[in-house]
């Protein structure tokens, strides 16, 4: 008999041999396959990542490098684009890491990506209880902070700015984001 559950999914996805450039993410009860973002998204992603080091909660590291966070009673399993997290919750020799690690989940959204990103991964991370979710329409060249996760609702709290514009942060990391990398031609 096929096991088709999230387990099995979660397993074929780690054993996916996908070529550079590729990666998998476990949603909707499928296994999702898409590119890495474009390389010219590394100098935005490089730009939250200096001003959130200044900010981390205390035992909290930040990293671009790919990983998948376990939300299992959601059924998914997503790479955020960039993250911080509580390493110690990571299980050694573990496919995936626990989503109550993550404190903060980044998402720059692709032409392909963005109705995956607006949509069920928006609610996955919200309804999974990640405190801070930002995500960077790159189509309407907006930031928004999630905040205020809901088992039942997703995110409860938005702050949405255009690029350049200062982007709150809210607790755990309390501050203004500088969004001028943004801003910056794409």
């Amino acid at each position: 008999m096929f096991d088709e559950g999230f387990e099995h999914l979660l397993q074929v996805a780690a054993k996916l041999d996908l070529p550079d450039g590729l990666s998998a993410e476990v949603f909707g009860g499928a296994i999702v396959v898409a590119p890495w973002k474009p390389a010219f998204y590394a100098k935005r992603m490089r730009a939250v990542s200096r001003q959130l080091e200044e900010h981390l909660p205390k035992g909290h590291e930040i990293f671009t490098a790919p990983a998948r966070f376990r939300f299992p009673d959601l059924e998914a399993a997503l790479g955020p684009d960039c993250y911080v997290y509580d390493p110690e919750l990571a299980e050694p020799d573990a496919v995936t890491v626990p989503g109550e690690a993550l404190a903060l989940a980044l998402t720059l959204t692709t032409e392909a990506s963005r109705p995956y990103d607006l949509g069920p991964k928006l609610d996955v991370y919200g309804r999974g209880g990640v405190p801070v979710h930002v995500l960077a329409d790159m189509h309407d060249r907006t930031l928004t902070a999630y905040s205020d996760p809901s088992p039942e609702r997703g995110y409860r709290t938005r702050t949405t700015v255009e690029f350049g514009e200062p982007l709150r942060l809210p607790e755990p990391f309390d501050f203004e984001l500088d969004t001028a990398a943004f801003a910056a031609k794409l």
